[in-house]
């Protein structure tokens, strides 16, 4: 046996390795997409904070949400959202395997019934907030 560990040998990578290849993008591309949904999940939670601080503190949060910059952060963090969730509803398929009389369900139902859910959800929310 040799005293000192043989030097590994390491091809090296570029830090754009990722978009040599259409799949390899798309993968990186959706798993981006993710700070979309905490960037959401945050200025919700800030939304809430303001709310409970009471009328003024709330009024300023809105004030805040007009700025024309932010509002087309949010509208690129809208868009990059909805990519993760048609992607993560298309894969799902392959992620869930449901049963039904021992027969496996095929994947257009799987995902016909995840946009279905979402259909519904998103009508629920807009009629809600549409009754004001």
């Amino acid at each position: 046996s040799t005293p000192y560990h043989p030097r590994w040998y390491r091809r090296r990578v570029s830090v754009w390795w990722w978009l040599e290849s259409r799949p390899y993008t798309l993968f990186v591309t959706r798993e981006l997409t993710s700070l979309a949904v905490a960037y959401f999940a945050i200025l919700f939670l800030w939304k809430l904070d303001a709310l409970s601080a009471g009328p003024e503190s709330y009024a300023r949060f809105l004030e805040w949400m007009r700025n024309p910059a932010l509002a087309a952060v949010n509208a690129l963090a809208l868009l990059m959202v909805l990519l993760h969730a048609v992607t993560w509803f298309n894969l799902a398929p392959r992620a869930l395997a449901v049963r039904l009389s021992g027969k496996r369900l095929p994947d257009w139902a799987i995902r016909a019934a995840n946009y279905g859910a979402w259909a519904v959800a998103t009508s629920l929310i807009v009629w809600f907030a549409e009754r004001g």
